[in-house]
């Protein structure tokens, strides 16, 4: 006689053992129609899962994210039922949620075309349509393996044949297919009625490139049609911002083969690049920080200790010298950083020290996951390192917290979530150590009132980190900065300061980086902005205009002027039409430009206009200046020359 505990507090009792729809059901008809799954003390399950002792239970519907959740797996599962109708030959293999959406990995011995995906869209509305029951089967392990070679289907018998033996198994069957899973799916292929299928790639099985190449289909599935039709806008949105296309149209950076996942920056790309390094100098120096550089390569004994070698080998450059030692270019600046502190005697008055730096370092990264800007082998890091003393740790958690949230509203950014990474099981370090670091994070986050959520297991191996997440203005999630807490390199590296008893201690080492990557901020900046950047950081302000060859001495006085008074401007002196330099400056988001013919000549005004269109008028060139300067300060971190 269960009773059944629901989320407002109110409890049912039943006679018998109930199901997750009849409790549904004794509650209301509508909510045993919405029902998509059940959460039973705090576990997902199916519908149809029997409660037979006392339980807490939430219904599950499709406004709950677990029910979307539920809806993109339960929709995988028929993108391969109707993948199998229409192509019996190809073998299913896994099909897994991921953002938005969802994939399916199949082989077959052709590659799916165009049309293909849009038979098997078709197929799956058929299937949706017919309002196919899903039924979950608990098998033996040896008996489905059977079944599934039976079948020909020789990646899902290997993936069944590594589960331990004599455990039991949970298939899911919908009509003539059947399936391993896990689950919760839906009661019936009816639920499944808002979904697309996107595109087809390459996958290796097991995503080893040692194995045999798979197709991976691309789906995405929501509740309402209504959520479809806004997530595919933003899709159209976000490819006429792509960042790779932007930095070919606005002349910043290019890549090619010679240097996979290495940047080829432009002048105008540079600047740019330099202008965040500027930023973030007077930023960091005004924090506190010192700003230091460690080497590029370095021998492998430093990696060793650091634990890099034995955790992170695999992503690391390497070579090897005639003496035969192995050094390696740096994938983080960590040793380097504890290097610097460990030359000379620290007392804890020189305590917090704050080492800047913006440190080159390589990773290898697949051939296939390189991704613009958003993901190189070769990229620049505004790290920094800050060595204190145990009692400093939460203060500087919240100071560096404050300053990064302040340093991404100043870049547009005003929506930023929070995510603690906890302790990964490959981890170095004892459990009191990783209780007290993880203590630092969340204390300094609750002492400053900022909400955040917990990712278990995300940590770095040496200690647990904040992650700040920023949506950009199509509401797009990009983590970017980070915030770690560290007592095991100090550890590891035996540094020390002496202590106001005159005895040794270790600090703590605090590792932050804001932007991350220099070159991922950048591209999120271009998307976020579409290639628009504010005027306070655009590589080029300002371009000076003539009409007639009669104003060029004008039109470079003012440009040299503009320049001398801090702003990136520039002459164009071309002998094209107005209107094509003027269209041609404004498709390269150049935030002003100053036009000038004989009536602005003769009044000593230039004629302004945003890249926007808006027709600001004539005016001085003072004018102008202080006009940019006034909308610079706005963002209280550069100035303009008086």
């Amino acid at each position: 006689m269960p009773d059944i505990t629901l989320p407002d507090g109110s409890v049912r009792s039943f006679a018998q053992p109930v199901t997750v729809a009849e409790v549904a059901a004794s509650i209301g008809a509508g909510l045993a129609r919405a029902a998509i799954a059940g959460k039973v003390d705090g576990q997902l399950v199916d519908t149809s899962e029997t409660i037979a002792s006392d339980a807490q239970l939430a219904i599950i519907t499709d406004k709950d994210p677990e029910g979307v959740e539920v809806i993109r797996h339960s929709t995988a599962h028929l993108l391969a039922y109707a993948v199998k109708g229409l192509f019996p030959e190809a073998q299913v293999t896994i099909g897994p949620v991921i953002e938005n959406g969802f994939f399916y990995d199949f082989a077959y011995s052709r590659p799916f075309t165009t049309e293909d995906l849009e038979a098997i869209e078709k197929r799956m509305g058929e299937l949706a349509r017919q309002d196919i029951p899903v039924q979950r089967e608990v098998w033996d392990r040896d008996e489905a393996v059977r079944f599934f070679e039976g079948l020909g289907e020789r990646y899902k018998a290997e993936i069944i044949g590594e589960i331990p033996a004599g455990e039991q198994i949970s298939l899911y069957r919908e009509g003539e297919f059947i399936d391993l899973c896990r689950g919760p799916h839906v009661p019936s292929t009816g639920r499944l009625k808002v979904f697309k299928l996107m595109k087809v790639a390459g996958a290796y099985w097991r995503g080893d490139a040692r194995n045999e190449q798979l197709q991976r289909i691309y789906g995405t599935a929501w509740a309402k049609k209504d959520q479809l039709d806004a997530y595919l806008k933003m899709l159209e949105e976000a490819e006429k911002r792509d960042h790779r296309k932007l930095g070919a149209q606005l002349d910043l950076f290019h890549f090619q083969e010679e240097a996979p996942g290495s940047v080829f920056w432009h002048p105008r790309g540079w600047t740019l690049f330099q202008q965040l390094i500027g930023y973030m100098r007077k930023r960091q120096e005004e924090a506190g920080y010192v700003e230091v550089n460690t080497p590029d390569v370095m021998d492998r004994s430093l990696w060793e200790i650091s634990g890099h070698w034995q955790n992170y080998r695999a992503n690391m450059f390497t070579t090897q010298t005639e003496d035969e030692r192995v050094f390696a270019l740096k994938p983080m600046n960590c040793p380097g950083a504890v290097s610097l502190f460990k030359l000379g005697i620290k007392s804890y008055r020189d305590l917090p020290i704050r080492m800047a730096e913006f440190g080159k370092v390589h990773r290898y990264e697949p051939s296939g996951a390189l991704h613009g800007l958003m993901r190189v082998r070769h990229f620049t890091q505004d790290d920094a390192h800050i060595f204190c003393t145990e009692e400093q740790m939460e203060q500087e958690c919240i100071d560096t917290v404050r300053l990064i949230l302040d340093i991404y509203r100043d870049f547009g950014f005003e929506d930023v979530a929070i995510k603690l990474s906890t302790r990964p099981d490959n981890r170095i370090g004892s459990d009191e150590v990783w209780d007290k670091l993880e203590s630092s994070l969340s204390g300094a986050l609750d002492h400053m009132g900022i909400g955040y959520t917990v990712n278990p297991g995300e940590g770095a191996f040496y200690g647990p980190k904040l992650e700040f997440v920023l949506r950009d203005a199509i509401g797009r999630d990009w983590q970017c900065g980070t915030v770690q807490v560290d007592l095991n390199l100090p550890n590891r590296f035996d540094i020390e300061f002496v202590d106001a008893h005159n005895g040794r201690s270790r600090p703590v080492m605090l590792h932050r980086a804001l932007f991350g990557s220099l070159e991922r901020f950048i591209g999120i900046l271009l998307e976020h902005y579409a290639g628009a950047l504010p005027a306070w950081l655009a590589p080029q302000q300002a371009v000076v205009l003539n009409i007639t060859e009669r104003q060029e001495p004008f039109v470079a006085e003012v440009a040299k002027t503009l320049s001398q008074r801090g702003i990136r401007a520039r002459a164009d002196l071309r002998n094209e039409k107005i209107g094509f330099k003027i269209r041609e400056h404004t498709l390269q988001r150049v935030p002003y430009l100053l036009v000038v013919g004989d009536r602005e000549v003769e009044s000593q005004t230039v004629a302004v206009r945003t890249r926007s269109g808006e027709d600001l008028g004539s005016m001085p060139v003072e004018a102008f200046i202080e006009r940019l300067a006034t909308e610079i300060a706005c963002y209280g971190r550069t100035h303009l020359e008086d």
